[in-house]
């Protein structure tokens, strides 16, 4: 063993010259036979390429290779591993191979951008976001963490991303566990292609500033150029997947609970998983992560289902003593926080929003994920467009969160209901002043340190490949920037000003206080929107409350879609409240939708319209409730409109 380190040097010297001849099926032998030698963990064939397009080196762990040979048209040099996989590499790209025993942690430099080799088995394409291809992975540490060099499997991750832009997002899993760039040790990995975001830091920005905040489970950083099977794809954000486990979301193995809440992997859009649900108290799409398909039962799900309405029951009844010992109030302060100054729209589908849960512990929000919607993101050229930062003053949440009066006003009251209660506003409000002169400065700081890093050639590199026409890397920063000090600016009035609610006594009871009719009639052609209106009697409506006018408080009504068995709907139109309903008169998705209602700033005057594609000469009626808090009960009125739709145009 001796004998070969000390002729490393010239070892390598006589690899290059036999590259530069071309003698490449002697030297194979030569070069294989001594790396069997070598073949200890310390050992690395390092192969190079200095183009100036795209340089890279290409690490080998030694003990992993068992031959090398041509193929048979002589034009790729052939690395077979010891479990028969086959890693080719084009001879013409090869410039030089080394032997290197490479450093382990030298520089801990995580700002810099590092290299990230796949190799797909026979050189397939990555397609399927459902099944793993089988892969190597080698990735280059550059004398800051130790290189790596796997197998794995590869698929395609994400929806939007996925499926609309051609550079695709990835996940990587892992044979075993193994740290990557300083990351603790786990088998998934995430692959994010920021193509939407040209500045490449608008996830890095919050994962920041979760850290700062002390949101529990934040993830990392890490800025890689991907080459796959040869083929240059571009500048890559590595990061952990979202996941229990000992070195991501560490609630235990026994009774831990990683819940998400998403309309993509909930009951409406993944209808043939079993792991997800509609929850009990607000009807928000919900899927369990964990425990994952293989420990989740019917029961568990059903368990889990019931855990978490416990905690919705609470916040609906404004109990916010019940409500903050089933969830850590701090970490929901902090979230909120975070998804406002970002404008992170997704809050309001809802997507990737996770919280988790252990044993008799209480829910606790994280982690974050997913941000390339927020910054004001142009959604009216969604699938080519990457314009960001137009308008720094609008509101997810609102003004008046409880009202649900901001841009995106069907925000799930799971969220915004909280703002009903005097002590959760007070929370925030102290949790903004306590972050608010760093929240910007601090975790920008950091993503500086990231830009430099790109800017040593990586996003040149990255912007040749995918060229955004009127967009460039430094002007986008530029603009990323000015946009987070300006909405910063405007948080702070946006929540200074939010209104404080009075004392209200938790729901210990419910009771419905009686009916109202309406009937309105809409005229098919005049289609979505209608000039008529549901018009309900505000005093009838008081009265059967029990309440007086000059008492009443709009900010504490809710007004609910009722499904067509009484139950409670999902609040889901444009306006604070309301709904598409079906053909049975219950509330749902807009596809299936016949009539819809929205309430916008009068509680009592809503606006209303129909589908034409989905009703014609019809009649339909559909249940809207009042619900009011009083002395501790919330009482109900039932408001049913019974439409007749007509279909004569004169």
């Amino acid at each position: 063993m001796a004998v070969v380190t000390e002729n490393k040097c010239n070892f390598a010297t006589k690899i290059q010259q036999n590259l530069a001849m071309h003698r490449f099926r002697a030297f194979l032998l030569i070069v294989f036979a001594l790396s069997a030698l070598m073949a200890d963990a310390q050992s690395w064939m390092v192969v190079h390429r200095h183009a100036v397009d795209a340089p890279w080196a290409l690490p080998v762990a030694v003990d992993s290779v068992v031959s090398g040979t041509l193929s048979a048209d002589g034009t790729r040099l052939l690395i077979t591993q010891r479990d028969g996989f086959v890693v080719p590499v084009a001879k013409d790209e090869v410039d030089s191979l080394t032997f290197d025993d490479l450093a382990e942690g030298e520089l801990k430099d995580k700002y810099q951008v590092f290299q990230l080799f796949v190799f797909t088995q026979d050189g397939r394409e990555i397609t399927s976001r459902d099944e793993y291809l089988p892969c190597y992975v080698g990735l280059n540490g550059a004398d800051s963490y130790g290189c790596r060099w796997a197998h794995a499997g590869i698929r395609g991750r994400g929806n939007s991303t996925f499926l609309w832009y051609d550079k695709k997002p990835y996940r990587i899993k892992l044979d075993r566990k193994q740290k990557m760039l300083g990351m603790d040790r786990a088998k998934s990995w995430v692959l994010l292609a920021n193509y939407r975001d040209v500045t490449d830091m608008m996830n890095t920005y919050v994962y920041e500033l979760g850290r700062m905040m002390g949101l529990p489970y934040t993830n990392h950083s890490r800025y890689v150029e991907l080459f796959v099977n040869n083929n240059y794809r571009g500048l890559y954000q590595l990061t952990e997947q979202v996941q229990q486990g000992e070195n991501r979301v560490a609630v235990s193995d026994e009774r831990g609970i990683l819940l998400t809440l998403d309309v993509d992997d909930g009951p409406a859009e993944a209808a043939e998983a079993t792991n997800n649900f509609w929850t009990k108290g607000y009807s928000m799409p919900a899927a369990v992560k964990y425990p994952d398909d293989e420990l989740l039962t019917d029961a568990r799900r059903d368990s889990i289902r019931g855990v978490f309405g416990q905690l919705e029951a609470a916040i609906k009844d404004r109990d916010y003593e019940k409500a903050s010992a089933l969830l850590d109030m701090e970490s929901m302060a902090r979230y909120l926080i975070i998804q406002e100054l970002v404008y992170n729209v997704e809050l309001s589908a809802p997507r990737s929003i996770f919280l988790h849960k252990d044993g008799d512990g209480p829910w606790r929000m994280g982690p974050l994920w997913d941000f390339d919607a927020g910054y004001d993101f142009d959604w009216t050229n969604m699938y080519s467009g990457h314009t960001f930062f137009t308008n720094y003053r609008e509101t997810v949440m609102g003004t008046d969160p409880v009202r649900r009066n901001g841009n995106y006003a069907y925000v799930p009251q799971f969220f915004t209901d909280l703002f009903a209660t005097r002590e959760f506003v007070e929370l925030y409000k102290r949790t903004w002043t306590q972050y608010a002169d760093s929240i910007v400065t601090r975790p920008w700081a950091e993503v500086e340190r990231y830009v430099d890093g790109l800017r040593q050639g990586a996003i040149q590199r990255e912007e040749l490949k995918w060229r955004i026409r009127g967009k460039s890397f430094d002007t986008e920063v530029q603009k990323l920037h000015v946009w987070l000090e300006n909405r910063a600016r405007f948080m702070d009035e946006l929540v200074r000003n939010i209104p404080v609610p009075q004392d209200v006594k938790p729901i210990d009871d419910e009771a419905v206080c009686g009916t109202v009719n309406q009937h309105v009639t809409m005229n098919y052609w005049n289609g979505y929107h209608q000039d008529v209106q549901v018009k309900v009697h505000r005093a009838r409506v008081l009265e059967l409350l029990g309440v007086a006018d000059d008492s009443f408080d709009e900010s504490l009504m809710t007004i609910v879609p009722l499904m067509a068995d009484g139950s409670e709907g999902q609040n889901r139109t444009n306006g604070t409240f309301g709904g598409w309903f079906d053909a049975n008169g219950n509330p749902g998705a807009y596809a299936q939708g016949h009539v819809y209602i929205e309430v916008f700033d009068d509680l009592f005057n809503w606006d209303c319209g129909l589908y034409q594609d989905n009703c014609y000469d019809e009649e339909h009626t559909v249940v809207m409730q009042y619900q009011y808090p009083v002395d501790g009960k919330r009482l109900k009125v039932n408001v049913r409109v019974h439409f007749t739709i007509t279909s004569g145009w004169w």
